[in-house]
């Protein structure tokens, strides 16, 4: 009888699909990486976007020490985090026709910028036509997700693709079908999901990428330090002040 703990196995899970992304996922993270840093040597903004929980992997990115000022969250009204009430409804308006392309032309997004859509299965209508309807407005999409989905379930797209297919590069979180990592006898569900965590430290593996490639272009990669610190107040107000036309989340 094993005595690892469900919290050992599920940490085992993790850091094994930390692994597998950093080894599988190398060539991927550096071309998005550098199409961030591309975009704002090029006088472009960055937005990041996901659904339900999907969303806390774009949230991170936003506003945070050590992150890039410049990435901008695309909000799509009752579908960022679980905040709606209910919360079916965030995942109802995921399915709905229409709504992605409503916010986009509502959206300060134009050709040149790049857009993140984080989609765990990547089959829902909304991160596809998302995908389908930024491309069309010459934004780059990055699109991050688990491309088992696109092998293992049905697309809810009416052209029955997938997010992965309408990005300019695509990462895979490699999270399994279901999103749960441990099952146990005596527990009718699998529970435990990672793909949070797996998909939070995915992107900022992008930002790093990004901010060493601006770097070494002899730019100043426009990163914010934490307000907690002596001067990161005084940091960030700079940044902000040289890059303010291209950050949206301050009026």
């Amino acid at each position: 009888m094993s005595d690892r703990t469900p919290a050992d196995r599920f940490l085992d899970a993790a850091i094994d699909l930390l692994q597998r992304i950093r080894d599988e996922e190398a060539e991927s993270v550096a071309a998005a990486g550098t199409l961030l840093a591309d975009t704002v040597a090029d006088g472009g903004r960055l937005f990041a976007f996901g659904a339900g929980h999907s969303s806390l992997a774009a949230q991170d990115l936003v506003y945070r020490a050590g992150g890039l000022a410049l990435m901008n969250l695309l909000v799509v009204p009752g579908v960022v985090g679980v905040d709606v009430m209910p919360a079916t409804l965030g995942s109802a308006l995921e399915r709905v026709g229409g709504l992605a392309g409503v916010v986009l032309d509502s959206s300060p997004l134009r050709a040149g910028d790049a857009l993140i859509i984080i989609s765990l299965s990547g089959r829902n209508e909304l991160p596809v036509e998302m995908a389908l309807k930024a491309r069309e407005r010459g934004v780059r999409v990055i699109g991050v997700t688990s491309v088992a989905y696109a092998a293992q379930t049905t697309s809810r797209h009416p052209s029955g693709t997938f997010l992965k297919d309408h990005c300019d590069l695509v990462l895979d979180s490699r999270i399994a079908v279901g999103d749960a990592e441990l099952t146990l006898d005596n527990v009718p569900a699998p529970f435990a999901p990672a793909s949070t965590v797996v998909t939070t430290a995915l992107l900022q593996s992008v930002v790093a990428t990004a901010a060493a490639v601006l770097a070494d272009r002899g730019i100043e990669p426009p990163l914010l330090r934490s307000g907690n610190v002596d001067g990161g107040h005084e940091w960030n107000a700079r940044i902000m002040d040289e890059y303010g036309d291209r950050i949206f989340y301050r009026h």
